[in-house]
C-alpha cells in the first residue's frame, strides 16, 4: 500500500529580517519569482502534495502575499509558527539573555503538528533542482520501514560558488547506499577536480575529490522520526543549552546522525546530479539568474509558474 502524498516542510524562518529587500528574497527571474517559488513548483510536479511553511508569526501577513497566495491555489499551503517558547517542555525556562529560536531542528519540530504522513525538509532559500525532489518523492512514497530515511547528496562541485567560500556537511557512505556520517566543513572553496576546505584560517587546506557527497539540508522522513526530535530536543535543553545558553542551536543533521550512531535508523544516500544554486554573495545574483533564464528557454519551467 503507498503512503498518501508527502509533505514538503520548509524551514522559512530565517527569512524573517530579509523581507524587505535583502538578497535571500531578491527575484530571481523577471516575472518576479524567487528562489521558494520553484522549490514548491518542483515539488509539486514531483509528487508532494502539501507546504508547511515554517515562519515567524510576525511575517504570515507578507509570506503570504509574497509566495503563499498564489501558490496556494495550487498545492496545499499551510503555516507553523517557530517561536522561542514554541515546544518547550513544562518547566523549562528561557535562559536570560535569549532572544532567538533554537535552530533547525527546532523548526522542524514546530511543523511536525501538521505533518501526518513522510516529509521532507528543505531551507527556503537554496534552489534544489527538480531531479533532487523527484528523487525523495521516489523515496517517500514507496514501501518501506518507517525507520529508513533519506537524504539527497549532491556532488560537492555542484555546491560551490567563485565567489568566496561555502559551509557544507560532507558525507560518507557504506557499500549498500546508506549514509554513515557527515562532518560540517565550514570554508570550502572550488579546486581543480573538486573542492579543498580549510580549519585554519587558509594556512592549510585539504582536497576533497569531485564527486563527494554533500549535505544541502534536503532530508526524507517516514514518520518513526518524529518522536526522536521531540526526545532529542528535550535533550537538548537540558544538556546543551546550559553550556551556552544564549547561542546554543538545534541542528536538524544531529537527529539523523543520532540515530544512525544508536542504530535505531538507517539514512539512505540518494544521490543527484543537480546544481545548487544560491545567493549566498551578493555577485552569485546574476549567475543564479542567468540559470533560471536557461532553464525557462529548456522548457523545464514555464515563464510564469503559478498561472
Amino acid at each position: 500500500m503507498k503512503h498518501n502524498k508527502p509533505t514538503l516542510v520548509i524551514m522559512a524562518a530565517g527569512m524573517g529580517s530579509r523581507f524587505g529587500g535583502n538578497k535571500q528574497i531578491a527575484p530571481v527571474d523577471d516575472a518576479g519569482h524567487i528562489i521558494i517559488d520553484f522549490s514548491i513548483f518542483d515539488a509539486a510536479r514531483a509528487g508532494f502534495g502539501k507546504v508547511v511553511c515554517v515562519i515567524k508569526p510576525e511575517m504570515e501577513a507578507d509570506f503570504r502575499r509574497a509566495i503563499g497566495d498564489a501558490i496556494s491555489k495550487h498545492v496545499e499551503v499551510s503555516y507553523a509558527y517557530q517561536t522561542i517558547d514554541a515546544k518547550l517542555p513544562a518547566g523549562f525556562a528561557i535562559p536570560e539573555g535569549r532572544q532567538k529560536p533554537w535552530g533547525t531542528g527546532h523548526a522542524v519540530l514546530c511543523a511536525l503538528d501538521q505533518v501526518d504522513g513522510p516529509f521532507a525538509v528543505i531551507n527556503a532559500d537554496d534552489f534544489y533542482g527538480r531531479g533532487a525532489f523527484e528523487a525523495a518523492a521516489r523515496f517517500l512514497l514507496a514501501e518501506g520501514d518507517e525507520n529508513e530515511h533519506a537524504m539527497v547528496g549532491y556532488n560537492i562541485e555542484n555546491t560551490l560558488t567563485e565567489n568566496g567560500t561555502v559551509s557544507r556537511g560532507v558525507c560518507q557512505g557504506d557499500a549498500n547506499g546508506f549514509l554513515t556520517d557527515i562532518t560540517e566543513r565550514t570554508a570550502i572553496e572550488p579546486r581543480e577536480g573538486g573542492a579543498a576546505y580549510t580549519e585554519d584560517g587558509g594556512a592549510t587546506w585539504t582536497f576533497i575529490p569531485a564527486g563527494t557527497p554533500v549535505s544541502m539540508n534536503l532530508w526524507a522522513f517516514r514518520r518513526g522520526v518524529v518522536e526522536a526530535f521531540g526526545r532529542m530536543f528535550e535533550d537538548f535543553l537540558n544538556n546543551d543549552v546550559p553550556k551556552n545558553p544564549v547561542k546554543a542551536e538545534f541542528y536538524l543533521p544531529n537527529v539523523p546522525k543520532a540515530l544512525i550512531a544508536e542504530g535505531k535508523a538507517k539514512v539512505r544516500l540518494l544521490n543527484t546530479d543537480e546544481r545548487w544554486y544560491g545567493m549566498t554573495y551578493r555577485e552569485d545574483a546574476e549567475k543564479v539568474r542567468a540559470a533560471i533564464r536557461a532553464m525557462k528557454a529548456s522548457g523545464m519551467y514555464p515563464e510564469k509558474l503559478w498561472e
